[in-house]
């Protein structure tokens, strides 16, 4: 291979009209396989663009590295990528950006124009990604192999030459001799941690007695014995130690009748040694969690949806264990009140994604492009129809997350209110698909019915039957440039997409939007939904007895239900997009009660004569006439009723005397 040390730093910027690029994108055609559109991307992305070439990565190599020293180098192919990076570290510049517009777009049996797409996918790629926040994950290559003696046996030893390995069985009888690693049986009662800090709960716990001849014994087996380890190569065949098993870093789990797979799962174990880097997927406010208050339940979608349990209660939030989460971005798609938002990337950074892919595809002359929502899997999916079947369509744009549900309810609506026609979403096998639907479910009655799809597709060809079959779609004549939090943004979105929806919208059950209705007959204006609401939804007002409520600010958390003494409280799920749901209405009045001394309204009229009725004359404390009245007065009128009262409990002598130095001193003259 030859070396392009060289020509560093001797190849001019490009530049267009006489002005330097940012940025120049390097063609490669594949060999001829697919047609580029220069001109389109070009005009609506602010790169030049270099001529086609056909085989950057094997004949023209000696030109990728002349381009590749320019500096800010786009490269249209995204297979041969680390071909790319050795080059570029070859003449000393970082590895290049890569976007594919082979497999996403030039390789397809549409023949309509795809320049608008091709610009949508380079506009996509040129965007600035945020950092990814990471901490250190130690293993230091302990191990606990559990399972069956014939299984666990074998695979301890074949791993006692890389590790620190103790075999855990629920019984043995011929034990071997060998003491490259530790035996000891039990039955295991409790797992928790991940890779690195996993704790093991064990009951009949015996040890290994190396000592004396003959074979080897146990010690006496005891309860309530536990062991730290690293890794866990769990080869028992029975039921998973943790939810989510296949997300658990450092858990392996094989089934002991498979030898390809006992197998596999030997070499991950033993790979799973030194300091890993562990992705923090999640950003959590907790003074913005609406899990409980006041020991009243309020929210929990997040503990109810977490695959991996790495949410738990913890007060009156919740507490999200970095190690555990898997990163589904499940709790951040179903989290009303924005306390969870996922980080990896930012949502933010999601929506400015897909807006830019709708403005590119709409400024080069598209009209309705359809959205493609997909993960790994659905890479693989796309890169299959493209090189052995019939591609994608002109009109769908892929764009791939880290998780599913970085794309929720409220990224869809932005992706329809942006200028996309319909989303689809190309579920994998591991996607948590109760949340997806739900979150589908959310952004169909917002105003996204029908053009809104889960496609669930086992090969390339299903996945270009539900593509190529789909009836076309317009695209909403209005579009948006969705800004704010996810609440902000699914709410404007809903309005571009139903500008003349004149009543709420119905929601399905569990959404985190909607109203409170009041029973006004059992409503006694306690107000302790109030002081419990934890996004200020509900308000009192300090000069009249009066509910009051601001729809938009609303979470559906239900700790209103939970601590309203009448059971006088239930949730509507709805979405209002008039502006009378930013504004505040009264849900329940009545008319004060005035002090009978100083005439001050103090309290509600209906409660103060109820009370009333219920004690005065009747109960003992309130037999006579005035201590009756006392229940008609504020409280300052009431506390100086009682205090200036004859027979006061809490009255008492004439206070003595103040005695002063003074007096001391006149007292010891006068002696």
């Amino acid at each position: 291979m030859p070396s392009f040390h060289a020509l560093r730093g001797k190849v001019p910027p490009f530049a267009v009209d006489g002005e330097r690029m940012a940025k120049h994108l390097i063609l490669c055609d594949c060999l001829g396989s697919q047609t580029l559109e220069a001109a389109a991307i070009e005009k609506t992305c602010g790169v030049s663009c270099t001529k086609v070439y056909s085989a950057l990565c094997t004949l023209e190599a000696e030109s990728a590295a002349k381009l590749l020293a320019a500096g800010e180098a786009v490269i249209a192919c995204a297979q041969e990528g680390a071909r790319f990076a050795e080059l570029a570290a070859e003449v000393g510049v970082e590895a290049p950006q890569l976007v594919d517009l082979r497999d996403r777009a030039g390789w397809s049996d549409d023949w309509a124009p795809k320049g608008p797409k091709m610009a949508a996918l380079v506009a996509d790629a040129l965007l600035a990604r945020g950092p990814v926040k990471t901490f250190d994950i130690a293993s230091e290559g302990t191990c606990l192999v559990i399972g069956a003696p014939d299984v666990a046996l074998a695979a301890a030893e074949k791993l006692a030459g890389v590790l620190s390995v103790t075999a855990l069985m629920p019984a043995v009888a011929d034990l071997p001799l060998s003491r490259e690693f530790q035996v000891v049986t039990g039955k295991i009662t409790g797992a928790s941690g991940s890779l690195g800090a996993f704790k093991v709960e064990i009951d009949q716990l015996a040890l290994l007695e190396p000592g004396g001849r003959g074979g080897f014994g146990f010690t006496a087996p005891r309860d309530g014995g536990w062991t730290d380890c690293d890794i866990l190569l769990d080869l028992s065949g029975g039921t998973p130690l943790f939810p989510a098993p296949h997300k658990r870093d450092g858990y392996f789990r094989a089934d002991p009748g498979s030898l390809t797979a006992v197998s596999d799962a030997i070499f991950e174990a033993s790979q799973a040694v030194g300091t890993f880097e562990k992705t923090i997927h999640l950003l959590f406010e907790e003074h913005l969690c609406a899990h409980s208050r006041a020991s009243q339940n309020g929210c929990t979608r997040c503990l109810d949806a977490c695959p991996t349990g790495a949410i738990l209660p913890a007060g009156d939030h919740v507490a999200i264990d970095p190690s555990i989460c898997a990163g589904c971005g499940a709790c951040a798609a179903l989290c009303p009140s924005g306390a969870i938002s996922y980080d990896a990337p930012q949502t933010s950074e999601t929506l400015r994604r897909i807006a830019a892919m709708a403005d590119a595809y709409h400024r080069v002359g598209g009209e309705a492009p359809r959205l493609l929502v997909h993960d790994g899997y659905g890479a693989e999916l796309i890169a299959l129809a493209a090189r052995f079947g019939r591609g994608l369509p002109a009109d769908v744009v892929p764009i791939e997350v880290n998780a599913l549900l970085n794309v929720g309810h409220s990224e869809i609506l932005a992706a329809l209110a942006s200028g996309f026609a319909a989303v689809d979403i190309v579920l994998a096998p591991s996607s948590e698909r109760d949340a997806i639907a739900f979150q589908i479910e959310l952004a169909a009655a917002m105003g996204g019915a029908a053009r809104i799809r889960a496609l669930d597709c086992a090969d390339p060809d299903a996945l270009e039957a539900a593509l190529y079959d789909q009836t076309p779609l317009e695209a909403p004549a209005e579009r948006i440039v969705p800004m704010g939090g996810r609440r902000q943004v699914a709410r404007l979105s809903a309005q571009a997409l139903l500008p003349k929806a004149d009543a709420p919208l119905p929601l399905p059950a569990g959404a985190p939007y909607g109203a409170v209705a009041v029973d006004t007959d059992k409503c006694t204006l306690c107000l302790s939904c109030v002081s419990l609401c934890p996004a200020g939804a509900l308000l009192d007002n300090p000069d009249l007895p009066q509910l009051r409520f601001q729809e938009d600010a609303c979470l559906q958390c239900g700790i209103c239900r939970s601590a309203c003494p009448e059971t006088a409280i239930a949730l509507v799920p709805q979405l209002d997009l008039s502006n009378e749901a930013l504004g505040q209405r009264v849900l329940n009045e009545e008319e004060p009660f005035c002090c009978v001394e100083c005439g001050k309204p103090f309290g509600v009229r209906s409660t103060v004569e109820r009370i009333l009725d219920k004690l005065a004359g009747k109960h003992p404390m309130f037999a006579n006439t005035s201590a009756g009245r006392l229940i008609q007065m504020c409280d300052d009128c009431r506390i100086s009723a009682q205090y200036h009262s004859s027979g006061n409990p809490l009255s008492g002598k004439e206070r003595p005397t103040v005695r002063t130095t003074d007096d001391y001193f006149s007292k010891r003259r006068d002696h």
